[in-house]
């Protein structure tokens, strides 16, 4: 097939990468024409501008827009809608909310635009791992873009495969399902990352407790200089509790046991705020991920106001101190 990708960041330019691969034809767009002129030294078609993309590509046109949820993307869809024609399509394969896409959907669909949105999880790696799809959309639509989502998706590899799943949709398999209507793609992407955060706060948390054995405020008999870098490692090898997040975690054990090259400022991107704000919406209790952003926010942070408070109270019931403090005398 025959597609524009706009936006050639770390994940777009490896989409048309793969794309590619598979003989598909690239056109490829990007505020820096750094980016489009590497992606045509491997093979794109590199476009000067949104209007040369539009006119690079035959109709039905495949658009797939692949930047920061937000101002950028809204601006960029609204810009292109207005240089197509009826039963041309736009994906968005970025972090966008999903009201957004039941919106866009709405107003393209007035002028006979197909809307897709494509929650895309993959990051770096998905050039060669491939990228596990979310996809909202209209069956009929989807069903026609499949052949670009097969190529771009893991395809069903070395897993083991589930029992039962007979009547099933087997695209699931390859890495890809087609989750519903418009939105429902990035709904479904939106809380898989916000069960992702949950899941690193959970690894994080369990080797701070596994490296603060070594403390000195507990008892000599009691302390274990454990190797977090072997730890990592040995859960990694049929441990229930093995996954992605712990081969990275051990990677990065393995290189810095100490991870002194980061400082533990921990930034959102807005999907965990979303998920939260989904859960307070349909009344469901997601303590985990609640926990989980929370933490993120306070990363950010030196020492919280309440923080300030909570010692100050502490104080004041019962005269705790707080690590390091001197008291002031008092005078007779």
């Amino acid at each position: 097939m025959k597609i524009g990708i706009i936006g050639l960041g770390r994940m777009g330019a490896n989409i048309a990468r793969r794309l590619m691969r598979d003989k598909h034809t690239c056109v490829v767009f990007d505020k820096s024409s750094d980016a489009i002129q590497l992606l045509e030294t491997e093979g794109a078609i590199g476009a000067v501008d949104l209007p040369a993309m539009v006119k690079a590509l035959q109709p039905p046109r495949i658009l797939w827009v692949m930047l920061p949820s937000g101002k950028i993307t809204e601006d960029t869809i609204e810009q292109i809608a207005g240089a197509l024609e009826k039963d041309d399509i736009i994906i968005d394969g970025g972090n966008t909310f999903y009201k957004d896409d039941i919106r866009r959907a709405g107003a393209l669909k007035a002028k006979g635009i197909n809307y897709v949105d494509v929650g895309t999880s993959g990051g770096v790696w998905g050039i060669d791992r491939g990228y596990c799809m979310m996809i909202g959309g209209s069956a009929e639509i989807v069903a026609y873009l499949d052949p670009i989502f097969k190529t771009l998706a893991p395809g069903i590899g070395t897993i083991d495969r589930t029992p039962d799943r007979d009547g099933h949709d087997r695209r699931a398999e390859l890495g890809y399902i087609h989750a519903g209507p418009c939105g429902a793609g990035h709904f479904v992407k939106m809380v898989h990352n916000g069960i992702e955060y949950g899941l690193m706060q959970a690894y994080a948390e369990g080797f701070d407790v596994l490296r603060n054995k070594a403390s000195s405020e507990l008892p000599e008999a009691e302390r274990f200089d454990l190797n977090l870098a072997d730890i990592s490692e040995v859960w990694r090898r049929g441990s229930v509790v093995s996954s992605w997040l712990l081969d990275l975690t051990a990677a990065a054990l393995a290189k810095d046991e100490q991870l002194a090259g980061f400082t533990g400022f921990v930034e959102d991107s807005g999907e965990g705020r979303w998920t939260i704000e989904a859960a307070i919406e349909e009344a469901v209790p997601v303590e985990v991920l609640t926990a989980s952003l929370f933490a993120r926010f306070r990363s950010r942070r030196d020492h919280t106001f309440g923080e300030k408070m909570l010692s100050a109270m502490r104080q004041g019931f019962g005269g705790h101190l707080e690590q390091g403090h001197i008291p002031v005398k008092k005078d007779n």
